[in-house]
């Protein structure tokens, strides 16, 4: 990959004329995410994130109700078979209440994941057209997606007030645990792209991965129920630490700092490590088309 810059060299004769020169040099192989660049074409992102809004709930009956509906229903059911029928411990938590601090955050993170898997494939008719920073494609479903999350938070402030909640100090915490969870959403997101262009399987098995995510976090079961031996282990899941995190942040109980910091570390790794390989992957996006 190469950087472009101009430079415009002294006038020597003293005249107003000059020549623009363009210098052409590599960039920097651990110069991962320009983002300068990605400034300069703050425009353009903004158009895609607003296109993917709008075209979600295009000629819909409900339209935003969708927001609401698809997070509702996965805690009805999950309250019934897990709750009523299985009645999975949730350390003395009401099980509709205890689970819906976990389906908010996570209905976000598996939708924006999938549709951040597939965005290079439905992109791809743009990608050999016109230059632009392509960092711009995994990205857009996650911040798009982020619609769909303030608004599915009608549902956990509905069922907060209904179980008389009072909010404590921890909800302090609450933009640090949802940069957290965009920035795990965005992490797989490069990786999955990137993977998904160059072997198409990725794009069929990303449902059925997604599926299996859920029962890697305490979202139907409580994290307690973990060895105490493998609880170290268990916490390497960043979204342990998302969904852990967002449930002390929300029902007052202790913060789970020892999953939230793990998190945290195993986050920025996946970040650096899924942007890296987003980059080496760059320069054949458009020979794999």
């Amino acid at each position: 990959m190469t950087a472009i810059s101009e430079t415009v060299p002294p006038d020597l004769s003293g005249g107003p004329n000059y020549e623009r020169v363009t210098v052409i040099q590599p960039k920097s192989p651990w110069h991962v995410i320009d983002f300068k660049e990605l400034r300069e074409y703050s425009d353009l992102f903004y158009f895609l994130v607003w296109r993917d809004v709008k075209v979600l709930y295009a000629q819909t009956i409900l339209g935003f109700s969708w927001a609401l509906l698809q997070p509702l229903i996965q805690i009805l059911i999950f309250s019934v078979i897990f709750g009523s029928v299985a009645k999975v411990a949730t350390d003395g938590i009401p099980y509709i209440l205890y689970t819906t601090v976990a389906v908010i955050p996570w209905t976000y993170m598996s939708v924006a994941m999938g549709q951040s898997c597939e965005s290079l494939i439905l992109g791809q008719s743009m990608l050999g057209k016109v230059y632009f920073p392509r960092f711009m494609f995994p990205l857009t479903p996650v911040l798009a997606r982020l619609i769909d999350f303030v608004i599915s938070i009608l549902i956990l402030v509905a069922v907060l007030i209904y179980y008389r909640v009072a909010p404590t100090w921890n909800l302090l915490f609450f933009p640090l645990l949802s940069v957290l969870m965009i920035s795990v959403t965005a992490g797989l997101g490069m990786w999955t792209s990137a993977m998904a262009i160059r072997f198409r399987d990725v794009k069929h098995a990303m449902p059925f991965l997604l599926r299996m995510l859920i029962y890697t976090a305490p979202i139907v079961y409580s994290a307690s129920a973990i060895p105490e031996k493998y609880r170290i282990l268990y916490c390497l899941n960043p979204i342990v630490g998302v969904i852990e995190g967002f449930r002390a942040c929300l029902l007052g109980t202790p913060m789970p700092w020892l999953s939230v910091e793990i998190g945290m570390g195993t986050t920025l790794l996946l970040l650096v490590s899924g942007a890296l390989y987003f980059k080496s992957m760059e320069r054949v996006f458009v020979d794999v088309i």
